[in-house]
């Protein structure tokens, strides 16, 4: 890979212009910019079923099955800002949002799925709460994870209702805000996770260190992370202290392989290790990305690198 520049340190900004900075990212996590469903299986030639079943707690959310003829099936989710086909990075608006971190490249996972499934996995991927085509919930609040726990949940028993699905060897396959929402989901209803196989977790992070980060790129300073959280807290009823965070990987006993960005311009390299410590399981892996500052490229490392996550797949879900 070839490695990209660290996004350069911006001029700093004060007064009126970091106020209105603050109040727009705090309105992110407030009734959030939906990312479309712009691609689909079909433009891989895979044959797929348009899905929806409820969270744990009743929102519809959508989805796909994308059937292969095993008896492994691995479930996955998506990143914040994302839908269960990745993000248009290379359009407006989000090329604005995320182009001063460096992340200015499409992330389609649609050949994440391909890859899945020439590999002999069914595959079920849906869109979380308020993002894709789900319903909103929590008055369109993103809550890191807290609340989108159940969403997994949701579909660990859609997985568990078809009967085509319902016997085979599970994993999942989730996605920064989607793992941080495994981590929760765990936290709050352990016993969801019985029969699993393993857990890939990429780049899960927590909010003080991602908007810690944010704010210095965007010149405004890590010295008013608690003017965002206060924000946040009055858009949410949640401040960034009741969400999940690196901690929270204490309550994952599953199997698990996590990797992220080493350099990533967005998180810092202690945040993915305190995670890495802190799970539950002797059955764990830290793979890093290096090579480049770029988030996004974590994101597109299972379709330039697929080996490693199969190799592992195949060691957890063969019986």
């Amino acid at each position: 890979m070839t490695a990209t520049p660290a996004a350069p340190a911006p001029a700093s900004v004060s007064g009126a212009a970091a106020e209105e900075i603050l109040d727009n990212i705090a309105r992110s996590f407030v009734n959030p910019l939906r990312s479309p469903v712009l691609w689909t299986p079909g433009d891989r030639g895979l044959g797929y079923e348009n899905v929806t079943f409820p969270s744990a707690d009743g929102v519809p959310l959508e989805g796909w099955f994308i059937p292969a003829d095993s008896d492994r099936l691995v479930i996955l989710n998506h990143p914040m800002g994302f839908s269960r086909a990745g993000q248009p990075t290379t359009l407006e608006p989000w090329r604005s949002i995320w182009g001063p971190s460096g992340n200015t490249v499409d992330v389609n996972f649609i050949p994440d799925y391909e890859i899945l499934h020439t590999a002999g996995y069914n595959v079920l991927t849906y869109d979380l709460r308020n993002f894709g085509l789900s319903a909103s919930a929590n008055g369109g609040a993103v809550t890191s994870g807290l609340f989108e726990a159940r969403d997994v949940i949701g579909s660990l028993r859609y997985a568990r209702s078809r009967p085509d699905t319902e016997r085979m060897q599970m994993s999942l396959f989730s996605r920064c805000l989607g793992a941080n929402s495994t981590f929760a989901a765990m936290r709050s209803d352990p016993r969801a996770f019985d029969g699993l196989r393993c857990l890939v977790a990429c780049q899960p992070v927590s909010d003080t260190v991602i908007m810690g980060r944010l704010l210095e790129i965007v010149g405004v300073g890590k010295d008013r992370l608690s003017d965002l959280d206060r924000r946040v807290t009055l858009g949410t009823s949640l401040s960034f202290a009741d969400r999940p965070d690196a901690t929270w990987a204490r309550y994952v006993t599953l199997p698990t392989y996590l990797y992220a960005v080493h350099d990533d311009s967005l998180t810092e390299p202690h945040d993915i290790e305190t995670m890495f410590a802190g799970l539950d399981t002797e059955d764990k892996v830290l793979h890093w990305v290096r090579g480049t500052s770029r988030r996004w490229d974590g994101y597109l490392e299972f379709q330039r690198h697929p080996e490693p996550i199969l190799a592992w797949l195949e060691d957890h879900l063969t019986v």
